[in-house]
């Protein structure tokens, strides 16, 4: 019994250690970070839209 109430104690402190180790982000990281995946994304897009248009060009 000893053991196992030790594993569990042990469980929940290393729970609590990773809880408390998380960063927090401010709004205005959030943000730019969003700001940043609509960049890539319309760039992913216009990419793809390229490519789309050079086969296009290619079968003619």
């Amino acid at each position: 019994m000893k053991k196992s109430l030790l594993m569990l104690l042990f469980a929940i402190m290393t729970v609590g250690v990773a809880m408390s180790c998380r960063e927090e982000k401010t709004a205005g990281e959030k943000m730019e970070e969003g700001i940043d995946e609509v960049g890539d994304d319309i760039e992913e897009g216009a990419d793809e839209v390229e490519d789309a248009v050079e086969d296009a060009t290619d079968d003619n």
